[in-house]
């Protein structure tokens, strides 16, 4: 390869990152925007092409539909259809298709990573209550989500940075909301048949991982309350999903003064009823945002913030806690910190007592209810050993629920139907969220990953270098002389070296760097750019052979209990699977 100084110091700069992705533990958006900066001052690029992906239609799209997919999952709504389309399989591979189907199609409307920051504890919960191993159900929500993904235009990150370079470079109107399906379907098919065919031979089935997770967790005490006119109110505690909550036991419910312990599964709920459950934090959290239930504690009604501007947090009681020897009643601990207790947890110890009768003790793990500046104020404080706050214990808006889902369906339609371009319609959708509070400002601040918009941003300007210096047209050329200048070998070979990239640094990284190279490789071919931009697509969400390629198999990797190769035995023969019907299809769908 004939490269100009430029082309060389661009070609060493980006091999440098890819280096450190694959042999660091710096995250990539540091790698990158250090690549950039490099370039920059090397006096490749100027600050304006360094810039230059900031201004990317694409990338502010994924920040925008990042407030979009909060608003979903604050109202219940991806959790609501969790829970009514998982039900209970009757074997691990009837369980995968439940599971993959919905996710699948989940993620053709919403970007594949909240979709699996909110499907993860789901899918723990479920496998715990159906009796099948977490990681044969792990991988396959991981992949569901990434191929869905490939359905649409709004379905991953990548698409619609793609998109947009397609149309920067064209001056065309790029790809339509669903123009996608006809690739995306059927990869959706190969992938949920090859999962459900292969996964008793290719997936591991650590059984003992389930019991591990939550053996050591500090148990709560913590008391609901059925609420007037609750959806609960009439059902068994079984058919009401009280009775094999994972990590929670039901231990007794009060009602009119009479107790109940050792609960019949069948005994029905009714409005008052006070039930009792231990469990851990994290099931504290998931039983507050059960749709008519509420803590009983009187005391949470007498906070002034709004409902929906409070967290809970954890705090353990130091010995110079000004309340020792008092019960929290008579210390007035609402008054005094803006808080209330919720549940308590003391070395294990049942604690019988009422909150409001509780003697505190040093070492004491309190579980608060309390506003968002809490942790700031009493973080140096005398009184807590420790004060964490407990991530996503925001209550979810059940009433906003429909809304929210009606606000996504729109933004859809509008789309689909040519309305509005995908920016648009996902800045009116961030904002009819927020007007409808559907969410918080502050939760969706919070919302955007940044480090996923800094990623996009430095991988444009790394690629604009790539094409600028000439590097691109000569690996194009490289390419194109492998292919024997047939566009059907040209085109595997892309997906073959992006889906290569794209199995160890970011999949996003991938498609951006080599965009400019399908670039050239068309133009020098003198054909249709689309299907290159199309198999780009494709092959830079075909990352399943290994979990450091893209962000959901990492977010499966530890729950799933999960090795390297894990995903290297199933991964590997799935991406050939894929790329093959990408290849084949392409091209009859996108002529050249």
């Amino acid at each position: 390869m004939m490269f100009s100084p430029d082309a060389w110091l661009t070609f060493a700069t980006i091999a440098l990152c890819f280096s450190l992705l694959v042999f660091s533990r710096l995250p990539a958006d540091l790698v990158l925007v250090g690549g950039v900066a490099l370039l920059l001052l090397l006096g490749v690029i100027t600050a304006p092409e360094a810039l230059a992906g900031l201004a990317n239609e694409g990338m502010a799209t994924v920040g925008v539909l990042f407030i979009v997919a909060r608003g979903l999952v604050d109202t219940g709504v991806v959790g609501w259809i969790a829970q009514t389309l998982l039900g209970r399989p009757g074997s691990v591979a009837g369980a995968q298709l439940r599971l993959m189907a919905p996710v699948a199609a989940l993620s053709t409307v919403l970007n594949n990573t909240p979709v699996v920051a909110m499907m993860v504890p789901a899918v723990e919960n479920w496998a715990k209550r159906i009796g099948f191993s977490v990681s044969q159900l792990m991988i396959p929500l991981s992949y569901a989500a990434v191929v869905g993904g490939t359905c649409t235009l709004v379905g991953s990150s990548t698409n619609l940075v793609v998109n947009g370079m397609l149309i920067e470079a064209t001056t065309g109107p790029g790809l339509s909301m669903f123009d996608l399906a006809w690739v995306g379907i059927p990869c959706v098919l190969v992938v949920m048949v090859f999962v459900v065919i292969a996964s008793r031979w290719l997936l591991p089935n650590r059984t003992e991982l389930q019991g591990s997770r939550f053996e050591d967790a500090r148990q709560y005490i913590l008391e609901m309350e059925v609420e007037e006119d609750s959806p609960l109110e009439g059902l068994s505690i079984e058919k009401a999903g009280l009775r094999q909550l994972p990590g929670v036991f039901l231990i007794e419910v009060e009602r009119d003064g009479h107790l109940m312990t050792a609960v019949a599964p069948t005994e029905k709920l009714v409005a008052g009823d006070h039930l009792v459950f231990a469990g851990d934090v994290r099931s504290v959290v998931d039983l507050k945002n059960i749709h008519g239930l509420r803590v009983s504690e009187d005391q949470v009604f007498k906070l002034s913030e709004s409902e929906y501007s409070r967290c809970l947090v954890e705090v353990v009681v130091s010995p110079n806690f000004p309340g020792l020897g008092k019960t929290v009643r008579d210390m007035g601990f609402r008054k005094h910190y803006g808080a209330v207790i919720i549940a308590m947890a003391r070395g294990g110890e049942r604690i019988k007592s009422r909150i409001g009768d509780m003697v505190l003790r040093p070492g004491d793990t309190l579980l608060l209810e309390c506003h968002e500046e809490f942790v700031d104020q009493q973080s140096y404080s005398r009184d807590f050993l420790l004060v964490s706050r407990i991530e996503n214990s925001e209550p979810l808006r059940h009433r906003r629920r429909l809304l929210a889902a009606a606000i996504m369906l729109a933004m859809v339609a509008a789309v689909a139907a040519g309305l509005t371009t995908m920016f648009e319609a996902a800045i009116l959708a961030a904002g009819a969220m927020i007007v409808g509070r559907c969410l918080g400002v502050q939760a969706a601040r919070r919302s955007i990953d940044w480090q996923v918009l800094l990623v996009i941003a430095a991988a444009i300007a790394l690629g604009g270098a790539l094409q600028k210096t000439g590097a691109a047209q000569t690996i194009a050329q490289s390419l194109i002389g492998l292919g024997g200048a047939s566009p059907w070998l040209t085109l595997a070979l892309l997906f073959t070296l992006t889906a290569g990239f794209s199995a160890i640094i970011s999949n996003l990284a991938a498609a951006v760097l080599l965009f400019p190279v399908a670039l050239s490789a068309a133009q020098q071919l003198g054909v249709d750019v689309t299907p290159f931009a199309v198999t780009l697509m494709v092959a830079a969400s075909a990352c399943f052979a290994t979990p450091i390629g893209y962000q959901t198999n990492l977010m499966v990797y530890g729950p799933g209990g999960y090795r390297f190769v894990d995903f290297l035995k199933i991964g590997l023969p799935l991406t050939v699977a894929v790329g093959v019907v990408t290849v084949l299809l392409v091209p009859l769908v996108w002529p050249f």
